[in-house]
């Protein structure tokens, strides 16, 4: 497609797009691509009831769905548009580049089909936290009086968002926020983001990138081309280095984030108060007030420490676009989680229970971990490859007692084993969904009253249940089941 004009989604019509992958971004995708006049393809391996129901949804809007054969590219293909999660080493893309086609993520073809007075992007990726400082940004920046929505990889997808889709006719938005995963910055080349903050590093999704080096890089890409600011960790000096590697337009600043006294151009904390030192007139010697930490607090207790991170990048990035103050302060104020982050459940006989079950790597597990003493631990599930000695290190000093779940809970034990010796461990010898219920009693016979009992697996949750989101909900259940037995 070499000379496609991104202001002309017209451009599309007649041409041949191979769409790869039924699901959250596919669908849209293809539904996008047909309405645009495109002769679409979806490939998808799978051939179950789930997606027959879709093909034929998309069967009458014109579009061919192949099921059962991802990995053949259909013939006359001019571009392929892949869903996220799609390995670059699948044989469809290994013909594609063979034969010359371009292949596309989901969301650079949005990139690609905005308009000429689109709405900016603000964008957040980073291993852990870029959910929570999605909505924190876009909580922000509604304060400010701006048109917002957060989206991306937060489960908006962003085709139908610059198509319009679900909006009254003729509203637009003024600013996005949007999430991007490393998958979907790895085949969104021509993204060029206002500002966009990475948050965090550490070794996740290592069995699709390859490396730590080729999952930073695509993280990395988030700063191609920003106009005003990039927001990194310089707690993480990981993310600074991605910094000083991007290409960004002329005057595009660095800033900082820290849970400490901020320098000249960074935020950060100064006797519980979120500081500016970035977006002032004179950042040597001046600082703005923001908000107190209190007003990150969630409903129960006072918030964890990379949930003030979370509120610093997502202030930083909200600042880099003009937003006063006051606005940063009232975002922070309105904003509400999501569920299974950090989220108090309940106190049952003077124990408090803490689902994190979105803590699905050691990284995340390790900053809730950090939030709490005197924990006991629900822990395990799919490890994805990673290793638990650092985690459990870092851990140990804060453990009363570890309960294990899990397919892979035999690597966590073995880490406590070398790590945390005299902790006391539950090894739950079940992979079914009651073993949850079983996880709770075992940690509520374990806790003191003061103590935490706080699930966050470290683990993916594929080998119990159908996502984090059940897990979670079966946590919170069975610690419903102990308090209605009064204990």
């Amino acid at each position: 497609m070499t000379g496609y004009d991104p202001r002309d989604p017209q451009d599309f019509a007649g041409r041949h797009v191979t769409v790869a992958g039924l699901g959250v971004s596919g669908v849209p995708a293809a539904r996008a691509l047909a309405g645009l006049g495109a002769r679409v393809t979806v490939v998808n391996g799978s051939d179950g009831e789930r997606e027959r129901a879709q093909a034929a949804e998309l069967a009458e809007l014109g579009v061919t769905v192949r099921l059962g054969d991802g990995e053949t590219l259909p013939e006359g293909t001019d571009v392929v548009v892949t869903s996220p999660g799609w390995k670059p080493t699948s044989p469809l893309f290994l013909a594609a580049a063979e034969a010359g086609v371009p292949v596309w993520g989901d969301v650079e073809l949005a990139w690609r089909l905005r308009g000429p007075d689109a709405a900016p992007w603000l964008a957040v990726t980073g291993t852990n936290g870029k959910t929570t400082t999605v909505r924190m940004l876009a909580s922000i920046l509604a304060a400010a009086g701006l048109r917002t929505a957060a989206v991306g990889n937060i489960g908006v997808p962003l085709v139908d968002v610059v198509l319009g889709e679900g909006r009254a006719e003729g509203t637009t938005y003024d600013v996005l926020a949007v999430e991007l995963s490393s998958y979907q910055l790895h085949w969104a080349p021509s993204v060029r983001a206002h500002s966009a903050a990475v948050l965090n590093l550490a070794p996740d999704h290592l069995d699709w990138h390859g490396s730590m080096t080729a999952y930073a890089a695509d993280k990395g890409r988030i700063y191609e081309g920003n106009a005003v600011a990039c927001v990194y960790n310089a707690a993480d000096p990981a993310t600074e280095d991605l910094v000083r590697a991007a290409d960004v337009e002329e005057g595009c600043r660095a800033i900082g984030f820290t849970l400490g006294t901020p320098g000249p151009s960074q935020v950060g904390v100064v006797d519980g108060i979120l500081v500016d030192r970035a977006f002032v007139e004179n950042r040597q010697q001046q600082a703005q007030e923001l908000a107190e930490i209190a007003d990150i607090a969630p409903a129960s207790g006072k918030p964890a420490p990379h949930n003030v991170a979370n509120a610093l990048a997502a202030a930083a990035l909200a600042r880099a676009f003009g937003v006063p103050a006051a606005a940063v302060r009232d975002g922070l104020r309105s904003f509400h989680p999501d569920p299974h982050r950090i989220q108090h459940v309940a106190d049952v006989a003077g124990v408090s229970y803490v689902d994190d079950s979105k803590a699905t790597n050691t990284h995340a597990a390790e900053a809730s971990l950090a939030a709490y003493e005197n924990i006991v631990w629900i822990a395990g599930g799919l490890a994805k490859g990673a290793t638990f000695d650092e985690l459990v290190r870092t851990a140990a000093g804060r453990l009363r007692a570890v309960v294990l779940i899990g397919a892979d809970r035999a690597l966590i034990r073995e880490a406590l084993g070398r790590h945390a010796p005299d902790v006391p461990v539950v090894d739950l010898d079940r992979t079914d969904t009651g073993a949850m219920s079983e996880a709770v009693r075992e940690a509520a016979r374990l806790a003191e009253a003061g103590d935490t009992v706080l699930l966050a697996p470290a683990c993916a949750s594929m080998d119990m249940f159908v996502n984090y989101n059940k897990r979670g909900e079966a946590f919170a259940d069975a610690v419903g089941e102990l308090a209605a037995a009064g204990h």
